[in-house]
Formats: C-alpha cells, structure tokens, sequence
C-alpha cells in the first residue's frame, strides 16, 4: 500500500477574536440585542474587554451573535 503522498501535519486553526478600539462607525445596532451590531450585512457582537472591544466573526442570525457575546462575558467574568 502507498503511502500518502502528504502527511496531514498541518495545525487546525482557531478563531481568535478581533480586538478594537470601538464598533466602527459604519455599523448599525440592532434593537433588542445588547451586544449586537449589523456590519455588512452580518450580525456581529462587540464586547468591551478590559479596555478594548472584542469582535466575533460574522453570523446569520443575530440570536447567534448575542450567544457569542455572552459566552464572552461569562469567559472573562463581565456582567
């Protein structure tokens, strides 16, 4: 039996969130969300870590964005 002809060494990647300074300013809230904010048309949730903001990667839903968010808060211990 051959061998493969390229081992599957590769390192899995991991989402690391963005950190910055503010919700930029082209992005709209979206109303009954706390954390969420409509950016090219993707819900995205913005939580304020120390002295940044944190940024989720791009959801569909924004019950989705706010999950992320509290999953954030409850990581880091901010409520």
């Amino acid at each position: 039996m051959k061998p493969l002809r390229q081992p599957n060494t590769r390192p899995v990647l991991t989402y690391q969130a963005r950190v910055e300074p503010s919700p930029p300013s082209h992005a709209f809230r979206v109303d009954g969300f706390k954390d969420v904010w409509l950016l090219r048309n993707r819900y995205v949730a913005f939580v304020l870590v120390g002295n940044a903001f944190r940024q989720s990667p791009p959801f569909t839903l924004p019950e989705s964005a706010q999950r992320w968010a509290i999953q954030v808060r409850h990581e880091n211990e901010i409520y």
